[in-house]
């Protein structure tokens, strides 16, 4: 049997009957992403219609759209369990040899943060992939052996921030590839007043507009924030959720109007007031911010680039005229050669 450690089964019957969750089941209850909800319910249906496997499907973007969900989804929408894991729990070709061979016929295989699995065994999922087989190496040295074990079909769903970390020969072996982007603010003022129903939050429809509007066009940003808003509600206004309060709440929370937090401030000011507005290497400025390399890129950086507040140049990050105006700065343009952090850092 496979490690539980690694993989965690999850069954439909289970999830039904988990009301309270606040993460959609089907796609007919899926709120934003309309475009990779058509496409793959295409899919589905075709590979329904075949009595087939639902070919292996690449799920990428920014954190918090919703990939996770998705996956679940997917596999309600075909009638098949799926099993969860991430690219950096399956440390050995053994630990995925063990999952393959314990799926049953047309199950979903999620791997999270796939662009993170070992390279050997990377290799594993190719023959798994695209032949349903796998090779195991048994023994050592001239008497070692190769045995191939047949595999049930099955989908591998893999979900990562960053596709471009992903090897072409495992990219290539994605029969569908979807992208999920940012959502708009109408799309998460549904988002939150769904999931306010089901938590039981009394909020009006500007209450949650003002939730949306500072989300980072994100989902998880968006439920999160209307836990934390909710609280605001019990303990200092009426228990309800007005544009008012959520204001109120926010401000308390130091997100700005455009859904800034403290860290992404403390970004744009440490390439303004300590790199002279850049450019700045990524290296030189997490340092600078005492914060991770990874975080940076994957948690703060794509926003900031999307709300147009930072550019990223051959020699580093830059800030944009649209960030000073947002800090409350006088602009200047700097002068590139000034800056002795660049380098060639991206």
């Amino acid at each position: 049997m496979p490690d539980n450690r690694l993989i965690s089964p999850e069954w439909m019957e289970q999830e039904d009957h988990t009301e309270s969750s606040i993460r959609p089941l089907h796609l007919n209850d899926y709120i934003g992403q309309d475009k990779v909800k058509e496409n793959i319910r295409i899919f589905v249906l075709a590979a329904k219609e075949r009595d087939e496997s639902l070919d292996h499907v690449l799920l990428s973007g920014p954190p918090g759209l919703g990939k996770t969900t998705l996956a679940s989804i997917v596999a309600n929408e075909i009638g098949k369990p799926i099993r969860k894991t991430s690219g950096p729990a399956i440390e050995r070709p053994g630990d995925l040899a063990a999952i393959l061979t314990n799926l049953e016929p047309g199950e979903v295989l999620f791997i999270d943060e796939i662009h993170r699995l070992n390279r050997t065994v990377e290799e594993i999922m190719y023959p798994a992939m695209e032949d349903y087989v796998i090779d195991i190496v048994i023994g050592k040295g001239p008497a070692a052996r190769t045995l191939r074990l047949d595999l049930p079909p099955f989908t591998l769903i893999g979900a990562t921030t960053r596709p471009g970390l992903l090897s072409s020969p495992l990219r290539d072996r994605f029969g569908i590839n979807c992208r999920l982007d940012y959502y708009d603010e109408e799309d998460l003022r549904q988002i939150i007043i769904r999931a306010a129903g089901i938590l039981n939050i009394s909020i009006d429809r500007d209450g949650a507009a003002e939730i949306a509007r500072r989300s980072r066009g994100t989902p998880r940003v968006a439920n999160r924030l209307l836990k934390r808003v909710r609280d605001y509600a019990m303990v200092k206004a009426d228990d309800r959720i007005s544009k008012k309060v959520a204001d109120q709440a926010l401000q308390m929370l130091e997100i700005d109007a455009w859904g800034l937090d403290m860290m992404d401030r403390m970004i744009l000011d440490a390439i303004i007031h300590k790199f002279n507005g850049g450019p700045v290497g990524l290296e030189t400025l997490a340092a600078s911010i005492s914060e991770e390399h990874d975080t940076l890129t994957d948690v703060y950086e794509p926003y900031l680039l999307k709300m147009g507040l930072i550019q990223k140049t051959p020699r580093g990050r830059v800030a944009t005229e649209r960030a000073y105006q947002h800090l409350g700065i006088s602009y200047s343009r700097p002068a590139e050669s000034n800056n002795l952090f660049s380098w060639n850092e991206q």
